[in-house]
């Protein structure tokens, strides 16, 4: 049960940095990444965002997610590791995300567009409306669930975007 409250709270900072991030953002602005958009990779982003790009390969650990696979990748199955890649790589099984190490190596890891959704539309045409800018809570959770944070032990880190 203590597991649960211990949870919860968890969840409520991460609604609450959430929040506060949200309010600095431009006012009534609600953008939504347009369905015929692709990933594309952080290093697209850094073109234009080159302060947020350089802070979240710096000091973010999603940025370096695919080291957890790499220790894991031996002891596991084929099936086990793809249930990896939801989590640990950006836009596994979506159009222009995560294929493999070998062929979609800038896709592996958690970028910026795991939170923010794929880029390619806003990239090309720079329009905020074109990408998710205050990502929901529910985008977080289909990955730092209960289920994997007893699984696991870890515990996810309200500001880990570092940015």
């Amino acid at each position: 049960m203590r597991k649960s409250y211990a949870f919860i709270a968890v969840l409520l900072g991460m609604f609450a940095g959430f929040l506060c991030v949200s309010l600095l953002a431009v006012p009534g602005a609600v953008a939504e990444t347009p369905p015929d958009a692709r990933y594309i990779g952080s290093k697209a982003c850094g073109d234009c965002h080159a302060e947020q790009y350089d802070r979240f390969m710096e000091y973010s650990k999603k940025a370096h997610s695919w080291h957890s696979v790499e220790i894991m990748s031996s002891n596991l199955t084929d099936a086990d590791l793809k249930t990896c890649y939801e989590c640990h790589t950006t836009g596994y099984g979506k159009p222009g995300g995560f294929v493999s190490k070998e062929e979609t190596p800038e896709m592996a890891h958690v970028g910026c567009e795991t939170c923010h959704g794929p880029g390619s539309v806003h990239a090309e045409y720079g329009d905020p409306a074109d990408i998710t800018l205050e990502p929901t809570m529910d985008r977080c959770l289909s990955c730092h669930n209960e289920e994997r944070v007893e699984a696991f032990n870890f515990k996810p880190l309200i500001y880990s975007g570092a940015h």
